[in-house]
């Protein structure tokens, strides 16, 4: 299987069966778009604008209830399993008609699919926050079953802070299920021991090796095959030995059972070396991940930028090297990094352009891979024909999807986007689709910082269309201005470019045309801007280096 991104929505990307047949899929990551971090809305709020008292934030596209909403829940009352059927008709009395069951409804459908598309020995990590955890559980045990359900894992993803009128929250909650409790797939991972641990648990054995007591001893489970004598000491009226005759002897001969003062073994006796031990195992407590600070390695202005660390202990619990890993909702692809560090294959979907561009810069800049060659990007435009049918899918915020689109083509940050939005912000931009930043020199040879501002068209273009550029790269001091067009620019606009003369780059010793017009079909032919070569983008990945990460969370390092 060649790895691969997927644009689009993901619940019909996963109902399409040459994409995703049956379980095809080893493990799933998803966090899907609700968060109490991100833009502000009101989810129990009825579509009649009415606010009800509780207040939970949520995306800034947050699933709304309108017509998709309502035919999904009738697909679900009428077409899911008979226990999913019954919980969203439940929920739906519980919570009536609002954005909360919008959301319900829509995540239903998708993590019907997801479980679909899992393997028998496969597992799946909801992240969410604990406004709507609760009922997520609920549409969980549904779908998986509740014998299926393994845990629920608590994120400290924060330090300590003020709440008004409540405790501070600080995690995030991921629900860990299989799709079959008796045939999946678990390879405990382990951490370091705290010092405090070590302190208080091992001791020096006399020949510089340090170890702690275990027990020797396990319930009664009936028979007489685990208990006797064994040198002068019996195990209580409850308790057996854990090992036979001969392996507790072997260990006796060995010196790895302590004795006590009356010189027979104690039945928490058995010696575990400190050196023989892979480390403490990890329990459902994490607080020893950091999340991605402003100012880490690993920040790339995603705005709920998950932890590289959390992503690889969940992969390295569960998947193999080979294994196929999915990220149905991947945002900036961190699932993906990590997924592709570990040695898995992975699959990403997300329904906007700036997301599929984030994780095409990140792979690249992290691993050097190449779109097209080194994995697949199913639902972009490949001919000029799909761009233009982007532009014009105004059901889909077509305009803003394609000059993502279309940005990703140079590797210009947007501007006026949101990342993880499928909206763009009118009026915010003064003339300004994107950026692409990179150092040159002043008159006495100091590093200066530059910029080329792009302007991306779909439409109709036009001579005037060049000048307003020209004033909006002398208004903010650019070097250089881009104009990306769907359609093939008039002569008259070409002469304006050619008019506007150079820019000298003093380092390179080079001058750039000022204003440079590029059209989608050149774009496709390779064709790129003319500028001096050390740019960049959105903050980059740091390259990875093979054998970067070797244990459970040591990419955490990087973090701060």
């Amino acid at each position: 299987m060649q790895n691969r991104l997927y644009y689009g929505d993901n619940l019909e990307i996963l109902r399409n069966r040459e994409y995703f047949p049956d379980e095809c899929v080893d493990l799933i990551y998803l966090d899907p778009p609700f968060n109490s971090n991100r833009n502000y809305n009101v989810l129990f709020k009825s579509e009649s604008g009415a606010d009800s008292e509780a207040q939970i934030t949520a995306f800034e596209d947050t699933w709304h209830w309108g017509e998709t909403a309502e035919a999904t829940y009738d697909d679900l009352v009428v077409n899911a399993p008979h226990k999913v059927s019954t919980a969203i008709e439940a929920l739906m009395n519980l919570i009536e008609r609002n954005q909360m069951m919008a959301y319900l409804v829509m995540m239903t459908a998708r993590l019907v699919e997801l479980h679909r598309v899992l393997k028998s020995t496969g597992s799946l990590y909801l992240h969410c926050d604990p406004t709507a955890s609760h009922y997520l559980k609920i549409v969980l045990d549904a779908i998986f079953g509740g014998e299926n359900y393994r845990n629920e894992i608590v994120w400290k993803r924060t330090s300590a802070h003020n709440d008004a009128k409540r405790f501070g929250k600080i995690h995030d909650v991921l629900f860990y299920y299989s799709k079959d409790a008796k045939n999946v797939f678990f390879e405990p991972v382990y951490v370091e021991y705290s010092k405090e641990y070590l302190r208080s648990e091992f001791q020096e054995d006399g020949d510089g090796r340090f170890y702690k007591l275990e027990d020797l001893t396990a319930p009664y489970r009936g028979g007489e095959g685990g208990r006797f004598v064994f040198h002068g000491r019996l195990p209580g009226p409850t308790r057996m030995w854990s090992k036979n005759e001969a392996a507790m002897e072997e260990l006796w001969q060995q010196g790895r059972i302590k004795v006590g003062k009356d010189g027979k073994p104690l039945l928490r006796g058995l010696k575990m070396y400190l050196d023989e031990k892979k480390g403490m195992p990890v329990q459902d407590w994490w607080d020893d991940i950091l999340r991605v600070g402003n100012t880490a390695k690993e920040r790339l202005g995603y705005p709920t930028q998950k932890p590289e660390a959390l992503l690889e202990r969940i992969i390295r619990a569960s998947s193999n090297e080979g294994d196929v890993v999915l990220d149905p909702f991947c945002g900036c692809g961190t699932a993906i990094a990590a997924a592709h560090k570990l040695g898995r294959k992975w699959i990403g979907i997300d329904i906007t352009h700036l997301s599929i561009a984030l994780q095409k810069y990140r792979l690249q800049d992290m691993f050097e891979l190449v779109s097209g060659t080194d994995y697949a990007v199913i639902g972009e435009p490949a001919t000029v024909d799909g761009a233009r049918e982007l532009a014009r899918d105004s059901a889909n915020e077509g305009r803003y999807q394609f000059e993502w689109w279309a940005l990703s083509l140079v590797r210009a940050k947007p501007v006026g986007g949101s990342a993880g939005s499928r909206r763009g912000k009118k009026g915010a931009d003064q003339g300004i689709d994107g950026v692409i930043n990179f150092f040159d020199e002043d008159d006495k040879g100091k590093k200066k910082p530059q910029k080329v501002v792009a302007q991306v068209k779909s439409g109709v273009v036009k001579s005037g269309d060049i000048r307003d550029l020209k004033g909006t790269v002398e208004r903010e001091g650019a070097a250089i201005g881009v104009f990306i067009t769907l359609e093939k620019p008039t002569q008259a606009m070409i002469k304006e470019a050619l008019a506007a003369g150079w820019y000298e780059s003093p380092a390179w010793g080079k001058k750039y045309r000022r204003l440079q017009i590029l059209t989608i079909g050149d774009l496709f032919e390779g064709a790129g801007v003319d500028m001096p070569p050390q740019h960049g983008t959105l903050q980059r990945a740091a390259r990875w280096k093979r054998g970067d990460v070797s244990v459970d969370g040591e990419s955490q390092r990087e973090l701060i």
